[in-house]
């Protein structure tokens, strides 16, 4: 097997220093990019097309969950890693559901990390200590029954406006972060609310929690 390209994905400068140079020191890996923003990481792996991305599970811009969503269509070869502090089997679930391989709590030592890379690249999903593989078996249980998520009726834009709107940006903005109008904002706004079928902004962040976009109050 040739050179593991990764692009890491995080908001915190230091912490994409850090796991840069441990991941260095296997000599088939190459971090070829880094970024600390959901959105600018959906444009890096487009346009890089890394074999993985190791992405935080809470970032500006998109969340990891919803960043895994938009690279398993925009490059379904990179295999996905989510990082996280969160170990509640829904995140996991969630994950695995938006398209990620692999899910390694932040608090891990970097040869889970690295294991990760490795299982994740041969095809495999990876769990990372203490995590178990019941959320693998809940989320192919889920994938057999389930209906329609509404989630999965949104456009990408509808999802970029929902992340911004429950990180408290108003839509001023996000139509300066999208490129957009202030009106095409309002008007995603709106297309989303009415496919979710939620009414006040509450109810969004509520939505928001139980669908891992935010993380709960109790965290």
């Amino acid at each position: 097997m040739g050179t593991i390209s990764i692009v890491l994905a995080d908001d915190h400068s230091i912490v994409r220093q850090g796991f840069k140079a441990l991941l260095e020191n296997e000599k088939d890996f190459s971090v070829i990019a880094e970024t600390g923003d959901g959105l600018e990481a959906v444009q890096v792996v487009a346009r890089l097309k890394p074999t993985v991305l190791i992405a935080d599970l809470m970032m500006p811009g998109l969340s990891g969950l919803e960043v895994t969503r938009q690279v398993r269509k925009l490059s379904p070869d990179t295999k996905v890693i989510i990082l996280s502090m969160y170990m509640d089997e829904p995140y996991v679930v969630e994950a695995l559901k938006n398209g990620a391989y692999g899910y390694v709590l932040k608090e891990s030592n970097i040869a889970d990390l690295i294991k990760a890379v490795r299982e994740v690249v041969g095809g495999r999903h990876f769990l990372g200590p203490p995590l178990s593989e019941r959320a693998i078996e809940v989320y192919i249980q889920g994938a057999k029954g389930s209906s329609v998520d509404l989630y999965d009726t949104l456009t990408t834009r509808e999802t970029e406006v929902l992340h911004l709107i429950v990180q408290g940006l108003s839509t001023a903005d996000i139509a300066k972060k999208l490129f957009i109008s202030p009106r095409t904002a309002e008007l995603h706004r709106s297309s989303m609310m009415k496919k979710l079928h939620l009414h006040t902004k509450i109810d969004l962040i509520k939505y928001a929690v139980n669908k891992g976009i935010l993380p709960t109050l109790a965290k």
